[in-house]
């Protein structure tokens, strides 16, 4: 199944950029699996990305059109693109820091105007390539690099701020959840309007090592434990549900 992925590969491309341990290769992994599955023009499709670890993902990987963009700025090159050619299937790849901190205003109002572009966020809590700053993603005590007694402030749940602003396909899955997370990167695909699709994926090197889960396997070990889909959580208290992650189609 791997060497089946090669085909969608740029040439010449061959170490990783990603940090060990680092979730967003197997997210790389499930996209080219879910284009896979619908059997994608490679010749159709525009990746664009902003600034960030996630950002490598299409850029310089993926074996097609992509536009790596200036830092939170992604979705505006993006509804230019499809405005300008709307046959394009456009699909934004970026991290948390790039779609919600410094992009936020544009991520607010793409989903608003509910412009047809399939965004994969990819959520690890935190700037991990600019030095481990706190984000707007970065949960309320938690460590980093400018929040050295714990971050003060509630984040962000980009799902509902998507979905209030007015997107019309929403979810969040987790980097330890593979087969959902394809199935719903292939239905953002195929829908009509704005997508938004959450990845939550581990940064060992930047989050965990600040927050008692410096080994990889901790963090996806984290992942594991407190990610449930929207069905269980229903089944449990709200003191239970205060330390789960809720997945799923919302």
């Amino acid at each position: 199944m791997v060497r089946a992925m090669e085909k969608y590969i740029r040439p010449g491309v061959k170490a990783t950029p990603f940090c060990p341990g680092c979730g967003h290769g197997i997210l790389m992994n499930c996209i080219l699996r879910a284009m896979d599955e619908l059997n994608i023009d490679m010749r159709k499709m525009l990746f664009v990305s902003g600034i960030g670890c996630a950002a490598w993902i299409p850029s310089p990987h993926f074996n097609g059109d992509t536009l790596h963009t200036l830092h939170g700025r992604a979705l505006a090159f993006a509804t230019g693109a499809k405005l300008y050619n709307p046959e394009l299937c456009v699909m934004v790849v970026s991290g948390d820091g790039d779609l919600s901190s410094i992009g936020g205003n544009h991520l607010i109002h793409a989903a608003r105007r509910n412009i047809d572009l399939k965004v994969i966020c990819a959520n690890n809590m935190i700037y991990g390539m600019t030095g481990g700053q706190v984000a707007s993603t970065t949960p309320r005590g938690s460590k980093t690099s400018t929040t050295g007694e714990g971050n003060p402030y509630c984040p962000f749940d980009l799902c509902k701020l998507v979905e209030a602003a007015g997107a019309t396909y929403v979810a969040r899955y987790s980097v330890t959840q593979p087969v959902s997370l394809i199935h719903a990167i292939e239905k953002a695909i195929l829908h009509e309007g704005f997508s938004f699709i959450e990845v939550l994926s581990p940064c060992p090197t930047q989050f965990g090592r600040r927050n008692f889960l410096d080994r990889p396997e901790e963090m996806i070990q984290d992942l594991l434990k407190r990610c449930i889909l929207r069905g269980e959580a229903d089944r449990l208290t709200e003191e239970e549900r205060a330390e789960k992650i809720i997945t799923g189609e919302f």
